[in-house]
C-alpha cells in the first residue's frame, strides 16, 4: 500500500473535482480525501495499492469535464491506516 499528496492546478474549483475525484477513487478501490485550497488548487489524499494510485493521478490531468488542469504535483505519503473510506472536505 501506498499514499501520494496530489495538488491540482488550474480551473479546478467549482468544477466538481472533489466529487469527481471520489467517485475515481472509489472505481479504483482507494481510500483518502480531497479539500479546495486556498490558492485555488484542489489538493487530494489517496492511498491503496501502487497500480491504482497510479492509474488515479494519471485521470487527474483530465478531470472532470467542467475543469482545466494545468498542472498535477505529487509527493510520496505514508499509509495512514485510520482512513478507510474517501471523504470530500
Amino acid at each position: 500500500m501506498i499514499g501520494s499528496h496530489i495538488s491540482v492546478y488550474g480551473e479546478v474549483q467549482g468544477s466538481g473535482f472533489r466529487s469527481w475525484a471520489k467517485e475515481q477513487s472509489n472505481k479504483l478501490n482507494l481510500t483518502g480525501w480531497a479539500r479546495k485550497a486556498s490558492d485555488g488548487s484542489i489538493e487530494i489524499f489517496v492511498q491503496g495499492d501502487e497500480e491504482s494510485v497510479n492509474a488515479f493521478i494519471s485521470l487527474c490531468w483530465d478531470g472532470p469535464n467542467f475543469s482545466h488542469v494545468d498542472d498535477v504535483l505529487v509527493q510520496d505519503a505514508s499509509h495512514d491506516e485510520s482512513i478507510t473510506d474517501f471523504v470530500i472536505y
